[in-house]
């Protein structure tokens, strides 16, 4: 297999699991927490390095904002070895009692999005695997960490997330809502190949906190110090698959 034109990987770079966060920041900060940590590539909104975890070894690499970017990184790392993709990430609340800072681990991804669509039918679906859905639960339990687990919805607009969107999506009873998650499910299905996401709650759309509202970073406090919970519980089912 040729080099990939984004990525810029070629087969034996990487890992058979990729944790995938967004930011190409939120790389370090997992790779903060791994051992052998060593940056494979870095171009555009990819960044890719290699660790080890408790031993096991695994691929970080982000995928920037949205699912158009998102599918790039999983088609490419797919076509070098990556078997199974977690994803890292932030999210957007759609129910009143969810709070900033707790965490959701998904069980499928409502597609408003377009990227997946491109692929296949909006009526198919856009879940996780249920062994990587598992580990992520488990590995909460055993850290006894609070999550919600449920569905959520991955949009492509994020400045036109209207009142009218969220009281439908709020409805409907989905979580929360971000913009990677249902391209990344999809093409790892399409695949047979295995993913699942955690996300940490950075706003909440139905209580009208957005995120980055209140300073001038973009993450809350409290957001910002679960993420690391987060990633520790990511690291740990990545472990144990």
């Amino acid at each position: 297999m040729a080099k990939q034109p984004h990525l810029l990987v070629e087969e034996g770079d990487v890992n058979d699991i990729a944790l995938v966060p967004g930011d190409p920041g939120r790389v370090e900060r997992i790779a903060a927490q791994c051992d052998d940590v060593e940056t494979v590539a870095e171009n555009r909104e990819y960044k890719l390095v290699n660790a080890r975890y408790e031993g096991r070894a695994l691929t970080i690499c982000s995928t920037g904002i949205g699912c158009p970017s998102a599918a790039i990184a999983v088609e490419e790392l797919a076509n070098v070895g990556v078997e199974t993709f977690i994803r890292v990430g932030t999210i957007g609340a759609l129910q009143a009692e969810i709070e900033i800072g707790d965490m959701i681990v998904a069980t499928g991804a409502a597609k408003a999005e377009g990227t997946s669509k491109r692929y296949e039918s909006a009526t198919y679906p856009a879940v996780p695997d249920y062994g990587t859905l598992t580990a992520l639960v488990d590995s909460a339990e055993a850290n006894s960490e609070a999550i919600h687990v449920g569905p959520i919805v991955s949009d492509d607009a994020f400045y036109n997330e209207s009142d009218e969107y969220v009281t439908d999506w709020n409805e409907a009873n989905l979580l929360a809502i971000e913009m990677e998650a249902a391209t990344v499910f999809s093409l790892a299905r399409r695949r047979g190949l295995a993913a699942g996401a955690i996300c940490t709650v950075d706003g909440n759309l139905v209580t009208g906190t957005q995120k980055g509202a209140d300073s001038d970073e973009e993450l809350p406090e409290k957001a910002k110090n679960n993420v690391e919970r987060a990633i520790g519980i990511a690291l740990d089912a990545a472990n144990e698959l």
